[in-house]
């Protein structure tokens, strides 16, 4: 499976999950879904996709990759997790085609969500692309509508080397006829959604040419939609102004969406659903507060495009001494990511406890070749406890590197 072992568990064909999908009578052909793509911030959006329905009254579906704590995160229900005897049930259902069919993990969990959203009779599931897009195991569903969120590179060892390649990749969930909404304008990348939109004669929008936000007072933002506010005031439960491009690429969704008779969406379901994400989803490790003296913050970002919107957050944080609580995967550019890091912050380097993790010499040797210092600790937890301990009340102590690192913390 992709997520312990790495790109030796990926295929480049849907045919597994077809045809487990046509021995379990294609639950995915009989539920309404909508489609996440991209390479950071798909996981916010289809959460807040998710929260925003929900506070307007529909049983909501979401299946998201990884999970942080407990495999049951990744299929929930109106923010509850699928329940631990349901999981059983369903490998049990399945275990002659798992012998025969031989799909991955991550096949057998898509296959498990759609057959749990069928089968509790939801009126809509967000499903979150794993990896990539095109030949990504979601990429069979039939959606109301599709978002792709932010390209930047991530994974180039099967995506392509380049923005444009990724953004190829991503742009094989548009389907023939079925609206897509991109979040953010890209030099690199509008030409390419465009052209396949066009290909596939889908009706394309760009949000960010039709929305934006501009700061009011104490966390709140004022969303303009032709120089006319359309929401005032909003304050989004997802902190970090990074998440201003997802909340912007939701809200055109939702107001596309609006326009299907099948779903009636009120401005204030907007606003209640963008302003209780967390509450109403359960999304955890998006610059969240863990404590406030000293103020302890842990972000799931983890590639170079994520981890320079993190240190913009932390550039907007008054504090004394920084901490900061370092792992890594072993997929990723280490050096190049380590040299975005501050050389002034006191360093607690760990190892994530998983086969795909950058053994913690390797993570010390690559961060001394760029100049920073630290100690290395066997665990997450003995890192972040030695942070806490040197840590003054006026400090920030920030813990990340990885999806993996953040998944460690017993205080999420």
């Amino acid at each position: 499976m992709f997520q312990r072992v790495g790109a030796a568990a990926l295929k480049f064909n849907l045919d597994n999950i077809t045809s487990l999908m046509d021995k379990l009578d294609n639950p995915h052909k009989k539920i309404k879904t909508i489609h996440v793509a991209g390479t950071n911030g798909k996981g916010s959006s289809s959460h807040m996709i998710a929260s925003v329905l929900q506070s307007a009254g529909y049983k909501t579906g979401l299946f998201t990759s990884p999970h942080l704590k407990f495999f049951t995160e990744r299929i929930r229900i109106n923010g509850e997790e699928i329940s631990e005897a349901a999981v059983v049930d369903f490998v049990d259902r399945i275990k002659g085609l798992a012998e025969e069919i031989e799909p991955s993990f991550f096949e057998i969990t898509f296959a498990m969500a759609m057959y749990y959203f069928y089968q509790q009779k939801v009126d809509v599931a967000i499903v979150e692309v794993g990896l990539g897009g095109q030949f990504d195991s979601t990429n069979i569903i039939e959606p109301e509508i599709c978002l792709i969120t932010n390209i930047s590179l991530d994974h180039q060892y099967f995506l392509g080397n380049t923005i444009a390649e990724i953004a190829g990749e991503k742009a094989g969930i548009i389907k023939p006829g079925v609206p897509v909404v991109i979040s953010e304008s890209q030099e690199e990348t509008k030409s390419v959604f465009s052209s396949v939109a066009n290909q596939k004669n889908s009706e394309i929008i760009f949000a960010d040419k039709l929305f934006y936000a501009e700061q009011a007072a104490d966390d709140r933002y004022n969303i303009i939609a032709k120089e006319e506010i359309f929401l005032e005031g909003l304050k989004p439960d997802l902190m970090g102004e990074y998440q201003m491009s997802n909340i912007i690429g939701v809200i055109a969704l939702m107001n596309r969406l609006k326009k299907n008779t099948n779903f009636l969406l009120s401005q204030d379901d907007i606003r209640n659903g963008l302003e209780n994400v967390a509450h109403n989803t359960k999304l955890k490790g998006r610059w969240q507060v863990l404590a406030k003296s000293p103020l302890i913050i842990t972000d799931t970002g983890h590639n170079i495009a994520g981890i320079k919107e993190i240190l913009k957050e932390i550039g907007r944080v008054q504090y004394k001494n920084l901490h900061i609580v370092w792992g890594m995967v072993s997929d990723k550019d280490a050096g190049k990511i380590l040299n975005l890091l501050p050389k002034s912050a006191e360093y607690y380097f760990v190892q994530p406890d998983i086969p795909r993790s950058l053994p913690l010499a390797d993570l010390l040797e690559a961060a001394d070749q760029v100049g920073i210092k630290g100690q290395g600790y066997d665990s997450v937890m003995d890192g972040y406890y030695a942070a806490q301990k040197n840590a003054l009340a006026d400090d920030l102590i920030f813990i990340g590197g990885s999806t993996f690192v953040v998944a460690e913390i017993e205080d999420l």
